[in-house]
C-alpha cells in the first residue's frame, strides 16, 4: 500500500510540472539511514519554480546491509538461533531495500549556492532534514542533506 501511495505521488508530480519546469533531477548519495549505510537513488520532477525557489517531489531507493540478528549462516546453509533449524537463504541474505519518498523545498542564489529544507519518507518514519548543493560542473551539483537519524551526500544530475 505504501509503495502504491509513493508511486502514484511521483507520477502525479510529473503529470503536475509544467512544460517550464520540466526539469528532472536525478540524485545519487552515499547515505546512513537509521543505522544503517548504504546509497540511495532518487529522481524527482520540481512541481513550483518560482526564481531561485522550488519545491520538488522525488521517489527514490535506499540500498543497504540488511542485518539478521535471529539467524546465522553455517556452511553455506541459513539456521533460526532459537532453535538451530535450518531455513530458507532468504533469511540469511544481508542485502536490503527500502523505497521513500521525499519532498525538498530550496532556494537557489544566482549561479552559487542551493540551499533548503525537506521531508522524506521511509517506511513509517517522516523526517526533517536541511539540505545544501553547491555547482560541481554545469547541470551537476554536489549535495549534502542532514537530518533526525539521516546524512546523505552525492551528487545530484538536473537535465
Amino acid at each position: 500500500m505504501k509503495i502504491r501511495l509513493i508511486a502514484l505521488a511521483g507520477i502525479c508530480a510529473f503529470a503536475a510540472s509544467s512544460a517550464n519546469a520540466a526539469t528532472v533531477t536525478a540524485e545519487a548519495n552515499v547515505a546512513r539511514s537509521e543505522g544503517s549505510w548504504g546509497g540511495e537513488l532518487a529522481v524527482g520532477v520540481p512541481v513550483i519554480q518560482d526564481g531561485g525557489f522550488s519545491i520538488t517531489p522525488a521517489v527514490g531507493a535506499f540500498f543497504h546491509k540488511r542485518d539478521h540478528d535471529g539467524y546465522y549462516e553455517d556452511s553455506s546453509q541459513c539456521f533460526r538461533r532459537s532453535n538451530d533449524e535450518q531455513v530458507g537463504d532468504s533469511h540469511c541474505d544481508d542485502s536490503g531495500t527500502k523505497i521513500f519518498g521525499k519532498v525538498e523545498a530550496t532556494y537557489t542564489l544566482p549561479m552559487s549556492f542551493t540551499f533548503g529544507l525537506g521531508a522524506r519518507l521511509i517506511g513509517n518514519d517522516l523526517r526533517a532534514y536541511g539540505t545544501a548543493a553547491m555547482p560541481l560542473a554545469p547541470f551537476l551539483d554536489g549535495k549534502v542533506n542532514v537530518g533526525d537519524h539521516y546524512v546523505a551526500a552525492g551528487v545530484q544530475a538536473k537535465f
